[in-house]
């Protein structure tokens, strides 16, 4: 008996939808109600129809028993549909299963839609929650679900732009908590971003510069940064280096190769306490040495010869100074604006209450760099060889563009007005390699 009810069913629906498709203007009605359903989640308002022709006036006539003839616009309600449907051959039908018929796709409002969605987000976010319980990466995930800190908006921007796949979803949040759980900082370690990619993806090319992964890096690297409260020295000061040290927080190297410093007359110690011998080496035999970033990191301390370093701008006269002095004194180059690894040594050498004596171009980049590295360094520091008289002596016939001459409003070091001034007053720069070092 139920069979046979089922088959009855079948072919009522089959007959429905047969007929609605022989007129085309049904088509037009039965998409407006499917739009306002997903709208208003329910089977209701009206929809309005325009520029009808005279066959569609009467197939409309005929469904819905009514005279439409020489009306320009046709409106009919949710009501009005329903009542003609319960009282048509097709009235065991529900105007929700019509349209599901007609569309042959499920109809879901725009509320309940958020609502499954909702749902689907809370669970995968759960099963995620129950695995990473009791590890860092726990309160991460917290944020994600409360919306805090920017995590919650963030992950879900990224969802919707998966399309909203909650597999999709799951495995982001896993390798987020992979990522929050690896940084090399929770053990005091520094590690290569190629090779933490390649740990926890297997690809060392994860969080290459442009990738999604690279961005999800960032995001998490930032929150890591607000949560433990993490201060970023000298990222007011030196913008370009503001990402590296973000990934330098938390433990990772952006770019060893190229991020090193050249010093010359330098002790350091390494984490253990022990003096290291390659820096003794170049030391004992008054060499210079190019430092990378990879050998900073696992230094504890660092002192100079007579407690004092000379810092310059420029390559060719560090050189100049350290064939000169063959050892004799500490030197450092910067190779103009400081690199993470400059700074980092001289957050060692200011622990030691090292004096830096530093000397640059006169020229507004070269000012700028100055008073910056000033108010970043925590020790004695003193401007060495930047005075308006050996200003004066290296002069070029190089002119200072407007531009670069506003960069001076930025300098407010009170040692460095006069020197601002007569810079302002001659527009043109000056440079180291015209000054008398000794």
């Amino acid at each position: 008996m139920e069979t046979g009810k089922a088959g009855q069913e079948y072919a009522l629906a089959e007959a429905c939808i047969c007929y609605f498709r022989e007129c085309p203007v049904f088509e037009k009605v039965l998409r407006g109600f499917w739009e306002k359903y997903l709208s208003y989640g329910t089977f209701s308002g009206t929809v309005t129809l325009r520029d009808l022709t005279d066959g569609e006036r009467e197939d409309l006539e005929g469904f819905f028993q009514k005279n439409y003839h020489e009306q320009k616009a046709v409106s009919i309600s949710a009501a009005r549909f329903q009542k003609a449907l319960a009282e048509s051959r097709f009235g065991g039908l529900q105007p929700k299963d019509l349209l599901e018929l007609y569309f042959q796709e499920e109809l879901i409002g725009k509320k309940e839609q958020r609502e499954r969605e909702a749902n689907a987000w809370q669970q995968v976010l759960c099963e995620v929650q129950i695995r990473y319980a009791g590890t860092p990466a726990a309160d991460w995930l917290a944020d994600v679900q409360e919306g805090r800190n920017g995590a919650g908006a963030w992950v879900q921007r990224e969802y919707r732009a998966s399309g909203k796949d909650g597999s999709l979803f799951g495995k982001m949040l896993q390798l987020g908590a992979r990522i929050i759980n690896g940084f090399p900082f929770w053990k005091a370690e520094y590690e290569y971003v190629a090779v933490f990619a390649a740990q926890l993806t297997g690809n060392p090319h994860a969080f290459d510069r442009g990738t999604k992964e690279e961005s999800f890096l960032k995001h998490l690297i930032q929150w890591m940064i607000g949560k433990q409260q993490m201060h970023l020295e000298g990222s007011a000061l030196f913008h370009a280096l503001q990402m590296q040290q973000q990934y330098f927080a938390v433990g990772l190297l952006v770019d060893d190769i190229s991020n090193y410093v050249m010093v010359s007359g330098v002790r350091a110690w390494t984490r253990e306490g022990i003096l290291h011998r390659g820096m003794e080496g170049f030391l004992v035999e008054g060499d210079t040495v190019q430092v990378s970033l990879s050998v900073l990191v696992d230094w504890k301390q660092a002192a100079c010869l007579d407690g004092e370093i000379y810092v310059v701008e420029n390559p060719s006269i560090y050189a100049m100074l350290c064939r000169e002095w063959k050892g004799k004194r500490a030197c450092m180059c910067m190779n103009g604006h400081p690199r993470l690894s400059g700074l980092f040594l001289l957050d060692l050498l200011a622990k030691t209450g090292t004096k830096v004596y530093y000397a640059g171009d006169f020229d507004p980049e070269g000012l700028l760099i100055a008073q910056k590295l000033k108010q970043y360094y925590k020790g004695p520091f003193a401007y060495w060889h930047m005075s308006v008289a050996e200003y004066e002596s290296s002069k070029s016939n190089e002119q200072i563009s407007s531009r670069r001459m506003k960069m001076l409003d930025g300098i407010t070091d009170e040692e460095l007005t006069e020197l601002v001034q007569e810079l302002k007053t001659a527009q043109v720069a000056g440079y180291q390699e015209k000054v008398v070092y000794w």
